[in-house]
């Protein structure tokens, strides 16, 4: 790697580093109803809306009705979102007459963008209204990172809370996380992508002149007369309000692309900078949000050394996806290949990935993108080299707690806290304990529930797809890679991650309600024993501290909770991976 790699990424870290900790401080005071400017300057706002609601907001909830509140509220979007894809075409803001979505695909992706996974199974552009990117896509993106983060703060409400029965009130966080923090960060980066280059613009596709002439320059194929005379054939050039859904998509670590392409497309990501903040963006919220749990507990050491262990994992899998993917293949170096391309000086494998940004941004974009569950690209992971591709889909199998979604990251990460002060308890045959809390059987048959749903889904859905004739059909690698695609496609969606090996057919009625399922599966089934698990911690006294408590906020601490989300996924997937990406990587060692 060169020097100016590691430049890059120094930077990357340390800005995410840097700025973790006061947006950490600013999302604590919101949800403890702190003054913190906007929540005074716009508390008209928050209480009309509760007035209009018909929400008490002093009124709290038992975890049963916080959870009731949370499943109906993301059935209303689920439902919305599907009606708006069905009767596009009868509906505004649809310039380009695009027609209804099939059923199936409707289905996915509604549960797609509701669970905060933003699957895609459609090339946007050729398929969405803008009417349906906006008020169906683009506002899921805010109340499905919106409830994750809710579902995050009654949690840590379980463990401030002694001999309590409730755990807040849900439409109280939603509005909350909305207004004060989701919208303002959101408006902030869009207004700085359009500056950038970003399109926002409700025109309709616009025709463009091409400065060569030739039907295989364009997208829409030019007339035989334009053929014969040798007039420059035109490309159409897709709109549209794209801004402000990538805002969001990245800050809500929702990942969803307002075109096909992605963030490697020139109207989604234009520049350096606009790849770098949007970059920034994945991780910021799911790196802060560990400062905000530290505020929330009343020890910030407990949230340095969760950031601390996830950083760790970050940066190692970084080390290995970048050099993986500048060593290249060696198979097209042994036939006088050049793989360098614009990249010359790092050299490597190019495949897949825009000139403009390189190997390094590309798999650093790669590596976060996995990490935060979000999803978006800004190049193809399905061109990877077999290790290279290998470190995002292991840290989305991981669990997505490496970051992971916003909230549902650092949930999850807690859960494996709590399974880590349980082993250290069996260590020592002392009842375990977490932030003043005994973990016993209840909250550790709620995380088992909470480990085991996503493997079971991963692996169970990709041996069915791998069984029957409907899910081989759309395979159209073979051998190993072939086997990595499905993989990868159950991994992303039994985790909520939404990227892809795109290399696999799977806008088919087969996977569009497989997939759906593992998503609505994978979220709502984990949210449940969390908001259990946060009931369950709020009803039990505070337990003081003595001289066999295990201290979490120690470095120790923090390498046993690294070494427990490692080995929970080593010991899952490593066996699914030996027969897919390892053996890939075998045979291009071996010139295959």
């Amino acid at each position: 790697m060169t020097a100016q790699g590691f430049l890059q990424i120094s930077i990357y870290i340390v800005t995410l580093l840097v700025l973790a900790k006061p947006l950490g401080v600013y999302m604590a005071k919101v949800y403890q109803d702190q003054p913190v400017g906007l929540n005074r300057w716009f508390a008209g706002i928050e209480k009309l809306f509760y007035r209009l609601s018909a929400i008490q907001p002093e009124q709290e909830m038992r975890w049963t009705q916080y959870a009731l509140a949370m499943l109906l509220f993301n059935l209303a979007g689920l439902l919305a979102v599907y009606a708006l894809q069905c009767f596009q075409d009868l509906l505004p803001l649809n310039p380009q007459a695009l027609p209804a979505i099939s059923p199936d695909s409707a289905f996915n992706t509604a549960v797609s963008f509701a669970s905060n996974t933003n699957w895609q199974g459609y090339a946007g552009e050729t398929t969405m209204s803008y009417l349906t990117q906006m008020l169906g896509l683009t506002v899921q993106n805010f109340l499905s990172a919106a409830c994750g983060m809710a579902v995050l703060v009654a949690l840590i409400r379980g463990f401030n809370r002694r001999n309590s029965n409730s755990i807040g009130n849900f439409w109280v966080d939603m509005t909350r996380g909305t207004l004060y923090i989701l919208l303002p960060l959101s408006m902030i980066l869009a207004v700085v992508l359009v500056g950038q280059g970003v399109v926002q613009t409700f025109k309709p596709y616009q025709n463009v002149m091409l400065l060569q002439s030739g039907s295989e320059q364009s997208i829409s194929s030019p007339s035989a007369e334009e053929i014969q005379n040798g007039k420059p054939s035109t490309q159409t050039l897709a709109l549209g309000p794209a801004a402000a859904q990538i805002a969001i998509k990245q800050l809500g670590t929702n990942g969803g692309g307002f075109f096909n392409a992605n963030s490697a497309h020139p109207f989604e990501n234009p520049t350096p900078l606009s790849n770098f903040l949007e970059m920034l963006a994945i991780l910021l919220i799911p790196a802060a949000l560990c400062h905000t749990f530290g505020v929330m507990v009343g020890d910030t050491r407990q949230g340095w050394v969760i950031l601390a262990a996830m950083t760790l994992v970050f940066v190692a899998l970084v080390f290995v996806a970048i050099p993986a993917e500048q060593a290249g293949n060696p198979v097209f170096s042994s036939l006088g290949a050049d793989q360098t391309g614009s990249d010359r000086q790092a050299g490597g494998n190019m495949e897949g990935k825009e000139t403009r940004f390189g190997i390094v941004n590309s798999a650093l974009w790669a590596v976060a993108t996995t990490a935060a569950s979000n999803g978006s690209v800004n190049s193809m992971h399905d061109s990877y080299t077999p290790i290279g591709g290998m470190v995002p889909m292991w840290l989305i199998q991981l669990g997505e707690v490496i970051f992971g979604g916003v909230g549902s990251g650092l949930y999850g990460m807690i859960v494996f806290a709590i399974v880590a002060v349980f082993i250290a308890g069996l260590m020592i045959g002392r009842t375990p304990e977490y932030l003043g809390k005994k973990i016993e059987a209840y909250e550790m048959k709620m995380a088992a529930v909470i480990i085991l749903i996503p493997p079971l889904l991963v692996l169970g859905g990709s041996a069915l797809a791998l069984m029957l004739d409907a899910g081989k059909a759309s395979i159209f690698n073979p051998g190993a890679h072939g086997f990595s695609e499905v993989l990868y496609a159950f991994s992303s969606a039994g985790n909520n991650n939404g990227s892809a090996f795109a290399g696999l057919s799977a806008n088919v009625p087969f996977y569009n309600f497989m997939l759906g399922l593992a998503m609505l599966v994978s979220r709502y089934g984990l949210m449940i024993p969390v908001l259990a698990i946060a009931g369950s911690l709020a009803a039990k006294k505070t337990v003081p501290v003595g001289p066999g408590t295990l201290p979490t906020h120690t470095l120790l601490f923090g390498l046993l909770l690294i070494v427990t989300v490692l080995m929970v996924g080593a010991l899952t997937f490593v066996p699914a991976l030996a027969l897919g990406p390892i053996v890939e990587h075998l045979q291009m060692l071996g010139h295959h």
